[in-house]
């Protein structure tokens, strides 16, 4: 039997704290940095949704905004007549109707104005009809609508050029109209048709602050004209385009058939040249 000398002893000593620090120093395992990473991952998220949440401007309407005398009143409309489809300080109902927050009074003056809301159904457009609020409220609704959330205006001010005074006007305005709304509404603005059943409507009897806002709003699929693609000044051009000229410029030619183009004028020439034609063969026919 052999003795346990001191050296076995720190021998066998030595090896476990050797073992032990080893231990201490080895990397950590597979799952132990998967977890840390997570950890930090989160941590990370939660300070960047954070920041985010502080600095980010809210989307959503606040409650207790002070309204002008004006927008208090249209408050009460709004809460009478649309909150039903728009919820709620205008924050929308799905399948009813959308968030009216940062659309702005030009939208609202637009839609509420010429009828086209409230709508009675969901349709494929919204179609121009008789309205159920005067001017006075549509407006007091908008100042409301933009009060609440923001978004577009319709500026003060003339909202054409005076011809007389700046009698380039009109042809900068015919260039512009040409370029941005023919496609849709036709060279003399009789309107036209779109795809799915939705139509670009005639010009003929459209107020100055209706285009206008038209151009600001983009209703139904009309595209949006901020002042980055048509500035204010281009805007009054096209409207003293269509006003001056397509509205009370005359027909020249004569009848316009609608002024829906070239189609609709070949489609008569041709009806009443063939119509004539078979009239003057049978009056021949029955002469001889």
């Amino acid at each position: 039997m052999t003795s346990d000398s001191p050296a076995r002893r720190a021998g066998r000593g030595g090896g476990f704290r050797s073992r032990w620090r080893r231990g201490r120093n080895s990397p950590p395992s597979k799952l132990r940095r998967r977890a840390g990473a997570a950890v930090r991952m989160a941590a990370a998220l939660m300070l960047a949704g954070g920041v985010y949440a502080f600095l980010a401007p809210s989307a959503s309407a606040q409650e207790d905004v002070a309204l002008s005398t004006a927008a208090q009143q249209g408050k009460e409309i709004f809460d009478n007549s649309c909150v039903t489809c728009h919820g709620r300080n205008a924050q929308g109902v799905e399948g009813r109707g959308p968030s009216l927050i940062g659309v702005g009074s030009a939208s609202v003056e637009f839609q509420v104005e010429t009828g086209r809301m409230p709508m009675v159904r969901q349709e494929a457009q919204a179609e121009e009809k008789m309205p159920q609020l005067n001017d006075e409220q549509a407006q007091q609704l908008a100042q409301y609508i933009q009060e609440l959330g923001g978004g577009p205006e319709i500026p003060d001010g003339p909202l054409t050029h005076d011809i007389n005074a700046d009698p380039d006007a009109l042809s900068r305005g015919g260039e512009l109209f040409r370029l941005n709304c023919t496609s849709c509404h036709g060279f003399g603005g009789g309107g036209g048709a779109l795809s799915s059943g939705k139509f670009a409507p005639a010009l003929g009897d459209v107020s100055e602050r209706h285009i206008y806002a038209a151009m600001l709003s983009g209703p139904q699929n009309m595209p949006v004209f901020g002042d980055n693609q048509l500035t204010p000044d281009e805007k009054r051009d096209i409207i003293t385009y269509i006003t001056g000229q397509l509205q009370d410029g005359g027909d020249p030619g004569g009848f316009n058939l609608g002024r829906f183009g070239p189609i609709t004028e070949g489609l008569a020439i041709f009806l009443v040249g063939i119509t004539a034609l078979v009239f003057t063969c049978l009056w021949i026919a029955g002469k001889s």
